[in-house]
């Protein structure tokens, strides 16, 4: 079965290949790293010290992944900590905040087993512990053959992706039976991997690691910097639309239309693309919305205070906004792609609405549900959500109360679920990393 996935992976590669190269001069995708994501890394690692190797995905991966990694450290300050990533975004971001504390921040290796045998013999980890659901067959089975003891920390499977892995369920089997610890986020999660093929006795339960990040949200200088600029302040309504996806920005800017229409004191907006790449496609929606709207990146000008949308067309910014914020509209849920992070805006005190599709972050959404943390949207169409999206931020904007309770209870609830990090490491101490 791994012969047949590893001919799969390579004709699918061979398939994609000329959209590879298209993305990869047009928008600098995937080309970036492609010497390290085949094994060859310049310069060499050193192999004067243990390495704990930390996998994160993309950007969300690699926020969470903050109060481990800081843990790790300083429990282990003679161990080298490295981390990798897939995405570009990710690699961006993850340069910048782990600086000064990961030692090496590369690319994650492609899934051929003879890449990652180039890649585990540059880093030479003593244990590797993965993000939530990276589950890579050849490189679970190499490092298993090599007594590389792996982890999964922060694990989650949701529903949709436990059908998907059952169709194949002998085989995966096979995959999660390599892992050496799994550490997950919900009883629901332990219990699909074990019915996937886990050993219950290697699967245990810590929390979410985002609560972790997510309480790290507060003011900055750069939101200082930002708040000052725009002429943000208090009394300032602003609505933030983070992390958004196709065709979210134009849903979220027909629904602020709407709002404006109705109220004498105008709320302003700002939008966050969750990739960089469609920093111009929404520049465009902008520019024909009939709106005053300002980049980011721009030079500052007078006009910075008043205009009417901020387009944050940067990497590792978000976050420092979210205190600034009235209402934060968290994205890739209107669209189908499972939610993103609302811990952080959770944190930061923010009033909060998604959209019906966040199948990533299941037993998150419940509890704020419950809770009255969140409001969430019913499943509409575009032209339908458009309408309910306005009604909620409406009313949210004139019910200052319920915004402030919203918020109130949102914030406790990141507090009540704070530890997972502590925990994380605990069983980390107790397994794999026993020896260090």
């Amino acid at each position: 079965m791994y012969l047949l996935y590893s001919l799969l992976l390579t004709l699918g590669f061979i398939l994609l290949l000329p959209r590879f190269l298209l993305d990869a001069f047009r928008k600098g995708k995937y080309i970036a790293g492609f010497r390290e994501r085949l094994g060859s890394f310049q310069p060499p690692f050193a192999d004067d010290a243990r390495v704990i190797w930390l996998h994160a995905v993309s950007v969300g991966e690699a926020q969470a992944a903050r109060p481990l990694a800081e843990l790790l450290l300083k429990c282990f300050p003679d161990h080298k900590l490295v981390l990798s990533t897939t995405t570009l975004t990710g690699q961006n971001l993850a340069r910048q905040i782990y600086s000064g504390k990961a030692a090496r921040v590369f690319y994650f290796p492609f899934d051929w087993r003879w890449t990652v045998r180039r890649t585990l013999r540059q880093v030479q980890p003593a244990a590797v512990l993965l993000m939530e659901t990276e589950l890579w067959p050849n490189f679970l089975r190499e490092c298993s053959s090599q007594q590389i003891p792996v982890a999964l920390v922060n694990g989650r499977l949701s529903a949709k992706s436990a059908r998907r892995y059952s169709i194949v369920k002998g085989f995966i089997s096979q995959v999660v039976s390599d892992l050496d610890l799994a550490i997950v986020q919900t009883a629901r999660d332990g219990k699909r991997l074990e019915e996937l093929g886990c050993p219950a006795g290697r699967i245990f339960i810590a929390g979410n690691l985002k609560f972790d990040a997510g309480a790290a949200a507060a003011r900055t200088d750069l939101t200082e910097t930002l708040g000052k600029r725009f002429g943000f302040d208090s009394q300032s309504n602003l609505i933030l639309a983070a992390s958004t996806h196709a065709p979210e920005e134009r849903i979220v800017i027909e629904s602020f239309r709407r709002v404006r229409e109705k109220l004498y004191s105008k709320p302003r907006l700002m939008v966050v693309p969750r990739h960089p790449e469609r920093f111009a496609e929404v520049a465009g929606l902008l520019q024909d919305s009939g709106l005053t709207w300002k980049r980011r990146t721009e030079p500052a000008t007078e006009i910075d205070s008043e205009c009417d949308v901020i387009l944050l067309d940067t990497i590792g910014e978000l976050a420092a906004t979210l205190p600034l914020a009235s209402i934060v509209f968290v994205g890739g849920s209107i669209a189908n792609f499972g939610g993103h992070n609302i811990l952080e805006p959770a944190a930061a005190g923010t009033c909060i609405i998604t959209g019906a599709h966040t199948h990533n972050f299941e037993a998150i959404i419940e509890a704020f549900v419950e809770a009255r943390a969140i409001v969430q949207l019913p499943p509409l169409h575009d032209r339908e959500v458009v309408v309910e999206l306005s009604r909620v931020i409406d009313e949210l904007l004139q019910d200052s109360d319920r915004r402030k309770q919203m918020a109130e209870r949102a914030s406790n609830l990141v507090k009540e679920n704070l530890g997972a990090a502590n925990r994380t490491v605990g069983l980390l101490k107790r397994s794999i990393l026993s020896d260090f």
